[in-house]
């Protein structure tokens, strides 16, 4: 197969990174599954979409997620388009304050049209005061803030990615 423009715009050579989104017969090196549920008694799962203008799912972005607090460095990957309903659904553990700062992950979005990809991070709607004095979340406007706060159900977080419209996400400049 050859390569097409969105696939060397990006995501960059989707059959190396997101193999099984893109129908290749062998498996990605690196997944959803930053932690083994079955092991890791404090496993949480994420879950979510990346939204279009209209609000509709992106099929064939690619998600990177990356955390680190010190104790815990870990990364994973994730395409929109090898899940039935386009989500993308890491399942980790939550990462613990540093430096007082409120527990986040950083999440990185590629997809078709973007020539450069965007990063935000999402913060736990379960962390009210940490989140109440975090530094990076305290320079965002108050009204836009919400778009960074997954919502809690159980041991699952939600956290939809809006590229554009009214709920667009914050993004940050790396």
């Amino acid at each position: 197969m050859k390569q097409t423009p969105s696939q060397t715009v990006g995501p960059y050579f989707a059959y190396g990174l997101t193999p099984d989104q893109y129908k290749y017969d062998f498996p990605s090196y690196v997944d959803g599954n930053l932690v083994d549920p079955l092991t890791t008694l404090d496993a949480i799962t994420i879950v979510g979409q990346v939204l279009d203008g209209e609000g509709n799912p992106i099929r064939d972005a690619m998600i990177e997620l990356w955390q680190n607090d010190g104790e815990h460095a870990l990364f994973g990957r994730f395409g929109t388009g090898t899940d039935p309903e386009n989500r993308f659904v890491f399942t980790t553990i939550k990462p613990k304050s540093v430096d007082g700062q409120a527990p986040y992950l950083t999440f990185i979005v590629y997809m078709r049209g973007q020539l450069i990809h965007s990063f935000t991070r999402m913060y736990f709607s379960d962390e009210t005061s940490l989140n109440s004095s975090d530094i990076a979340l305290n320079a965002v406007p108050e009204e836009r803030r919400g778009t960074l706060i997954a919502a809690k159900n159980g041991n699952q977080y939600r956290f939809d990615i809006h590229m554009q419209g009214e709920q667009e996400t914050v993004f940050f400049d790396v």
